[in-house]
């Protein structure tokens, strides 16, 4: 593993370069996407929307309706390639959705009004193969539905007998008798669960489904098991929603913030240099090395996963920055007082990365368990905040224990590397370092 870790640290540099700076399409996306930096609406601009759910005299707005309804919105811009949407619930009856980088707003409206439709249709064999979760039906296939989602009367997660998660659901009296007739008739062949001509699932029938009792099998994990309750029971919007207003949000205050949020960091940049080069002078350097592969790593996660950047989170990734030479700073201090033990400057380095070892850990877990509590139970933008500073705790780690102690194994084996102003220690500490390793040395030799 040592031999293989500097080949490591290579390829996860090149490959992050390579995310960070050229133009690639991101992987398994059609039509292909390009991998960019996404900016929030707060630095980019955008559409602000907000809706009101209407209730009827059979259906008041429920906590579960205004999230169900929220979810839906949410996977409708998501589908459309649109820049990343905050979609949140407000009051009891009304949802905001914050599209960035978006100017068309009967583009928008159009997509978010319609009420939707949930379709049961039949697959014939020759299209069988053609049809794919989350794609819409081939080219050329009848898409005249069996019924509509109006006939699921009830819809709920369940587990198998094996304790595989599994979808089971209920039809109503004329959706249970089309059912049973076409799977008698098509045993072996899939149908359809078509959201808005989208293919939500395509199980592959069994067996005859008598009495509208149905179950939908498969390699599931919880979070979809619970995505495809959530279309069956509410493939359309489960009550009406009212257009309160849109209106424009420009980025002139968003870019006026970056920029100050910008040179912020760039000023907060050069001082931790500067204080690395001057307090730890040699390994100092190591660190800004470090630091600048840190930066090229986020950079590339940024564009990869993709993260959104608000103020918020530009916020926590100038913050990560001053984590991210907190290890350093450990590793460093470790080190100088090893050397003023007595030790050599190879095995001062190891015992630096090794008593610090420690300290990091217990401090980066407890980042990390912030991180994922922020993440989990706030808002939008804290969650912004709390997945740069989680993936800034992590890429820290990484660049610390890894990258700066190759670094600085390679260094401390240089002759030129042992003077002891190169590594912010006396002339004479260091001299008494290396004296007893000279003087052990010789008496062994007079012995022998």
């Amino acid at each position: 593993m040592r031999r293989i870790l500097p080949f490591l640290i290579v390829a996860v540099g090149l490959l992050a370069l390579a995310v960070a700076v050229l133009p690639i399409n991101r992987p398994f996306t059609d039509p292909p996407r390009a991998m960019d930096t996404r900016l929030g609406l707060d630095l980019r601009g955008g559409l602000r929307g907000e809706y009101q759910v209407i209730a009827t005299d059979d259906q008041q707005v429920t906590p579960e309706i205004l999230e169900t309804t929220r979810s839906i919105i949410e996977q409708r811009v998501n589908a459309t390639g649109l820049s990343e949407p905050i979609v949140q619930t407000q009051g009891t009856n009304r949802i905001s959705v914050e599209i960035p980088g978006v100017e068309n707003v009967d583009q928008v409206r159009d997509l978010i009004g319609s009420t939707g439709r949930l379709d049961f249709v039949p697959v014939p064999a020759e299209f069988s193969p053609s049809v794919v979760d989350g794609a819409p039906l081939p080219a050329g296939m009848d898409v005249t539905p069996l019924f509509s989602g109006d006939e699921i009367a009830v819809a709920q997660p369940a587990f198998g007998d094996t304790g595989q998660p599994e979808v089971q659901f209920t039809l109503k009296e004329n959706g249970a008798r089309l059912f049973e007739e076409y799977t008698r008739a098509n045993i072996g062949q899939r149908f359809a669960i078509v959201l808005d001509e989208v293919v939500v699932s395509a199980p592959t029938i069994e067996g005859a489904i008598p009495g509208g009792q149905a179950r939908i099998t498969g390699s599931f994990t919880v979070e979809e098991m619970n995505n495809l309750v959530t279309v069956l029971k509410y493939g359309a919007l489960p009550l009406e929603i009212n257009e309160v207003g849109f209106s424009q949000v420009s980025a002139t205050l968003g870019q006026s913030f970056l920029e100050q949020s910008l040179v912020a960091g760039a000023i907060g940049l050069g001082l931790v240099c500067l204080f690395m080069l001057l307090h730890y002078r040699l390994p100092g350097a190591v660190a800004i090395v470090a630091l600048i592969y840190y930066g090229i790593v986020m950079l590339a996660l940024f564009r990869f996963i993709p993260v959104t950047l608000t103020l918020a989170g530009v916020a926590a990734a100038v913050l990560s920055i001053g984590m991210a030479v907190d290890a350093n700073v450990l590793i460093f201090e470790r080190t100088k007082e090893e050397l003023r033990a007595g030790k050599t400057v190879s095995s001062a380095v190891e015992a630096g990365f090794n008593r610090a070892w420690t300290s990091i850990f217990d401090a980066n877990v407890s980042s990390l368990i912030t991180g994922a509590i922020l993440y989990y139970f706030g808002s939008p933008i804290i969650k912004g905040f709390a997945l740069v500073l989680i993936l800034g705790v992590i890429v820290s780690m990484f660049t610390a224990l890894t990258l700066s102690r190759e670094i600085l194994r390679w260094v401390v084996r240089q002759s030129w590397s042992k003077r002891a102003a190169f590594f912010g220690v006396a002339e004479d500490e260091f001299t008494i370092a290396a004296a007893p390793v000279r003087g052990r040395s010789r008496e062994a030799g007079a012995r022998v």
